[in-house]
């Protein structure tokens, strides 16, 4: 297997020159895959399956997504010509506020597993365990797990066609496989409903089940503790956190949502077991994992907030519980959201200050709570 990219310290990214010509080549065919030859209308000249693999839904709307990509292929282009020079320039690339920069305006697609894997640490999880996967995956049978995760098999992505039983290759063994083998590894959490989302998100970009397994291994059990397990105290405690945070940045909307007696786990919940997975557009996923990756859980926060604070008029309108699901539905749509360089700048604006060492606080205060209310 390829590693692309090797880390000798935690506090570098040292990145080979490894195929970097066909990785850009690569990348190159992506953008063109976007949009097809000019002339007649837009329907005819967008494909119907995005670079993803996602097949267009049937009220897409072709016109804006063409406007919007004419105006985002520019920015791609741009974008990895910065990368692959900087990544030229050196064999190391220190974690700094450049990188830190770069990774905000967006990974380009031929460096983001690339990228993913060293930021995280799951290049080092890789490299100081060899044939540790693969050991997970010939380990004892659990009937039950495996069991769990085929009834999902054909419930993830549906509209992808990467993931039909059609497709040569199809991605629902390899899915399988990171799925068990991460069951396996971490019996604790095992499998629940969401993971297979995120699975399936980083096969797609990385096209390689091992290091899709420590990707997922960074995401949950370093990046997102406590999110998968049976009490999935992580996730709640980080429900009511947005919840304290929406008190003091958009205080009228958490006024709305008391006066309405709604738990911010009804509307919430998918954005953060999912990570914004069919909640906002592939594209901006992937730029809001490009920035979880290398700055951790807070990004979840920002983008939530964000959303929130964008649109905390039509929120605060909602006159009942029904209301209040309705808009939240309505804010994750949009051109707002399309706009994902737009939007990825605007999540580092509008909440303004956002520390981690705030929502650390805040995460024991709401854990000690919950912990209370159910003893």
């Amino acid at each position: 297997m390829r590693q692309g990219m090797d880390l000798q310290d935690i506090s570098h990214l040292d990145l080979f020159a490894i195929e970097r010509n066909s990785k850009a080549e690569n990348g190159t065919h992506k953008l063109q895959h976007l949009l097809r030859t000019p002339g007649g209308i837009a329907k005819d000249r967008v494909n119907s399956v995005d670079p993803y693999g996602f097949v267009q839904s049937e009220n897409f709307d072709y016109d804006s997504y063409e406007e919007h990509m004419s105006k985002y292929l520019a920015v791609l282009n741009r974008r990895s010509i910065k990368w692959s020079k900087l990544l030229k320039s050196r064999s190391k690339v220190e974690r700094n506020a450049k990188l830190k920069r770069y990774v905000r305006k967006g990974i380009p697609s031929e460096y983001r597993a690339l990228v993913w894997m060293a930021a995280s640490g799951a290049l080092e999880q890789l490299k100081n365990n060899p044939g540790y996967y693969q050991s997970l995956l010939v380990a004892e049978p659990d009937p039950k797990l495996g069991e769990t995760i085929r009834i999902d098999l054909n419930r993830t992505f549906p509209d992808n066609v990467l993931f039909r039983k059609t497709s040569n290759p199809c991605l629902q063994k390899p899915l399988y496989n990171v799925l068990l083998a991460y069951g396996h590894h971490n019996s604790t959490v095992g499998y629940c409903q969401g993971m297979n989302f995120i699975a399936g998100y980083l096969l797609i970009i990385t096209k390689d089940e091992e290091k899709s397994f420590w990707l997922m291994d960074a995401l949950l059990g370093r990046i997102l503790p406590d999110y998968y397990g049976p009490t999935m105290l992580g996730l709640r405690t980080d429900q009511e956190v947005l919840g304290e945070l929406v008190k003091v940045k958009a205080p009228g909307v958490w006024q709305t949502m008391m006066e309405q007696n709604v738990t911010w786990s009804l509307v919430v919940s998918r954005w953060f077991i999912c990570l914004y997975i069919d909640v906002l557009p592939v594209e901006t996923v992937l730029r809001i994992w490009d920035c979880l990756f290398y700055e951790g859980s807070k990004i979840l926060f920002r983008v939530a907030l964000t959303l929130i604070h964008h649109n905390q008029q039509v929120i605060q309108q909602a006159e009942s519980l029904p209301d209040i699901c309705q808009s939240f539905k309505q804010i994750i749509c949009g051109p707002f959201v399309d706009e994902c360089h737009t939007f990825m700048q605007k999540i580092f604006t509008k909440p303004r200050s956002l520390s981690m060492a705030t929502i650390t606080k805040l995460r024991g205060v709401c854990h000690a709570n919950i912990i209370a209310e159910g003893s």
